[in-house]
């Protein structure tokens, strides 16, 4: 008399192992971001820019961003030239994702639609600026990776419309 075979703590064992296996199976996303590394002595990179040009350069602190470009660092507000904090951040509570849970944390919020509207107010003020495709960006120690990919996109460009699409990485002196 031959029963029935019992299988179902095989199924038990298989279920909880394809359960170990999809919760051990970690899932990488990768982006990438087109730029071109800083030269030694940071001079390749603008070689092909002419003396008179534009030369924009971004620095990300914690206050802000500001501008400066071969004429000068550029005001508050993008509003001619002069000292300060071109778009000066706001600190502001932020709620931030991690995964498991949310949790609301003071942080400086930067405005980068301004930022935007800026370099495309620099890019035009001169006919010979129109040409120009590189900025240099800098960023200070406590400076999220976040904020400097942010501020590489605003600058980019303005929706549809390239402002500045060659970005170099340049190191605060």
């Amino acid at each position: 008399m031959a029963g029935e075979l019992n299988i179902v703590p095989y199924l038990d064992i298989i279920t909880n192992v394809m359960m170990f296996v999809l919760a051990s199976v970690s899932v990488t996303f990768i982006a990438s971001v087109d730029t071109t590394p800083p030269a030694i002595g940071g001079s390749k990179g603008r070689n092909d820019v002419a003396t008179k040009a534009l030369n924009l350069s971004a620095y990300i602190t914690t206050q802000g961003i500001s501008l400066k470009t071969s004429y000068g660092n550029i005001a508050p507000g993008c509003q001619g030239a002069g000292p300060g904090i071109t778009v000066p951040g706001r600190e502001d509570e932020v709620e931030i994702d991690e995964g498991a849970g949310k949790r609301r944390e003071r942080k400086v919020v930067y405005d980068y639609q301004a930022l935007t509207a800026c370099a495309k107010q620099l890019k035009n003020a001169r006919p010979e600026f129109k040409e120009e495709t590189q900025v240099t960006i800098n960023a200070n120690p406590g400076v999220d990776y976040g904020t400097i990919i942010e501020t590489m996109d605003a600058l980019r460009k303005d929706g549809e419309e390239e402002l500045f699409p060659d970005v170099h990485f340049g190191v605060s002196r």
